[in-house]
Parts: C-alpha cells; sequence; structure tokens
C-alpha cells in the first residue's frame, strides 16, 4: 500500500513521465505533484484537468450511462499525452490521478496500466 508521496514517484517512473499529480476533482487543487518539465505548471494543469473530468462525467450521464465507470481520459497533443485516471478505489473516490507523458517517449498502452496499478495501491 502506498501513500500519496510514494503514488507519485511510482508514476514518475513511468517512461517518458514529465509530471504527475494527485488531484480532488470537488476543489480543483492537487494534493500532490511531482515533476522535472521547466514549461510545466502541474497545479495549473491539475485545476483545469479537473474541469475535463467534471464536463467527461456529465457527458455519461446525460447519455444514460451513469452505472459504467470512467477507465481513463487521453487529450493528446504535439508532443505531450495527459492522461487523467479517476480513481474509485476505498478512500479515494473523488479524486484522480494526473499524468502528463513525453509522447516519443512514452508507451500509452504501459502507461495505463501502471496507472491502475498505481490506483490499486493508493491508501489516501
Amino acid at each position: 500500500m502506498s501513500g500519496i508521496e510514494n503514488a507519485l514517484k511510482d508514476a514518475m517512473t513511468i517512461e517518458g513521465a514529465l509530471g504527475a499529480a494527485l488531484v480532488d476533482v470537488g476543489s480543483g487543487m492537487a494534493l500532490g505533484t511531482m515533476g522535472h518539465a521547466a514549461d510545466l505548471d502541474l497545479a495549473l494543469a491539475a485545476a483545469g484537468s479537473t474541469d475535463v473530468v467534471r464536463a467527461t462525467l456529465r457527458a455519461v450521464e446525460l447519455q444514460g450511462r451513469a452505472g459504467e465507470a470512467m477507465e481513463d481520459i487521453l487529450s493528446t497533443l504535439t508532443h505531450q499525452y495527459h492522461l487523467i485516471r479517476p480513481l474509485t478505489s476505498t478512500g479515494s473516490h473523488g479524486l484522480f490521478l494526473y499524468l502528463v507523458l513525453d509522447r516519443a517517449r512514452a508507451n500509452l498502452a504501459l502507461a495505463r496500466h501502471h496507472a491502475r496499478r498505481i490506483e490499486s495501491e493508493l491508501v489516501v
């Protein structure tokens, strides 16, 4: 079982990871961030991603698919992947893991697999 800092350290071991944050959906505030990209403001990106999560959850609800769980949301930029994984484990509901990956170095399938593992081990 892992705390926030360990989970973020683990996320940063993903090939191509530029930054990681654990974010509260309700407030948009990051409970923790870790990263090394000079041009990346993780707190700001995490807050903006909260709007994406809320909008996606609302769209799922409007489609009558409220019984389905959202596994992740992916934004693909020219040089980066932004992967959002809403957490569903006990004690972490209302949080999401936010990963920023270098598109040239990251393997998206492995990153998603790694994010699932981090979620399963995270204790908040």
